[in-house]
């Protein structure tokens, strides 16, 4: 078996997944003067609907920053999904799906992690494979690597390095190739006249850490209001609805999101629980 650090096969194709923050923005644009090379045939996000608005507005200024074309894909609202109970076919039981990693308390009064999720494979994985696979038209079946899809994990993030879940896809890795931390990503966007953008995630992601929550309250208080919103109306979905009657919540404290004090010390342990345990590559990135 291959190495993650080995150089991947050649392919036909080249693609990259763009998630908008300060990694994938800085390889996106460092492809753009032939920095990476080669030239991706296109940049490629995945809309989970429940971006910042701020994101959107990023991503509206990168694609007319690229030479290269930027496909945005979706499949449906995350939010719509996440909130809605189901029923399973075989007892008529009523369930909350878990979408994304929310956290709960047990009946025993312990505070229990990341209750599992869906999200970075509906929303972001899957689409992403559903569009590359009709766009060049890949056989079922397929074997062969066919396209290099570019992930702008960098290399202060390096575990979360994976290999491609289908073999028609291979993963390639350009910052950490060129061993590129998070924060020089950043310094090459300012010196080469470029704004540093805000980590993108959705806005009510519980693997934000404290300064994320702060920044979304102080900057953009709709978009942190909505946050509360969706903070109460899925924990009163799991109370009714899951079988374990778990309270649930955004922040790893389990306190409700607007009673969060994010500046204090008890309720900073979020900073312990962040984008480095979203080991896909495809968030905050």
């Amino acid at each position: 078996m291959s190495d993650l650090f080995d150089p991947p096969p050649p392919t036909k194709h080249t693609i990259l997944s763009l998630g908008a923050g300060v990694q994938s923005t800085a390889m996106a644009l460092m492809a753009a003067k032939g920095f990476i090379k080669p030239m991706p045939d296109f940049a490629i996000f995945a809309d989970t609907q429940a971006e910042p608005q701020f994101v959107y507005d990023h991503l509206e200024w990168l694609i007319k920053e690229l030479p290269y074309p930027v496909e945005v894909v979706t499949a449906g609202s995350l939010t719509e999904k996440s909130l809605q109970e189901r029923k399973r076919i075989k007892d008529g039981v009523y369930y909350m799906p878990k979408e994304i990693p929310l956290f709960g308390i047990l009946p025993s009064g312990k505070i229990t992690g990341a209750l599992g999720r869906q999200c970075t494979n509906d929303f972001k994985i899957q689409p992403i494979l559903k569009y590359t696979k009709k766009k060049f038209n890949i056989k079922r079946g397929e074997k062969d690597p066919m396209v290099t899809e570019w992930i702008g994990i960098s290399w202060d993030e390096v575990q979360r390095m994976k290999f491609s879940r289908v073999p028609w896809t291979v993963k390639r890795y350009p910052l950490i190739e060129k061993r590129l931390r998070r924060t020089q990503c950043a310094e090459w966007l300012t010196d080469n006249g470029y704004e540093i953008p805000i980590r993108s995630a959705c806005y009510y992601c519980p693997f934000h850490d404290n300064e994320d929550w702060r920044h979304l309250k102080k900057e953009h208080p709709e978009e942190f209001q909505k946050a509360v919103d969706f903070d109460k109306e899925i924990r009163e979905k799991f109370s009714k609805y899951d079988k374990m009657k778990m309270p649930v919540f955004l922040h790893k404290s389990c306190k409700p999101l607007d009673e969060v004090d994010f500046d204090s010390d008890e309720d900073k342990g979020q900073m312990t629980f962040d984008f480095q345990s979203e080991c896909e590559g495809m968030c905050g990135i």
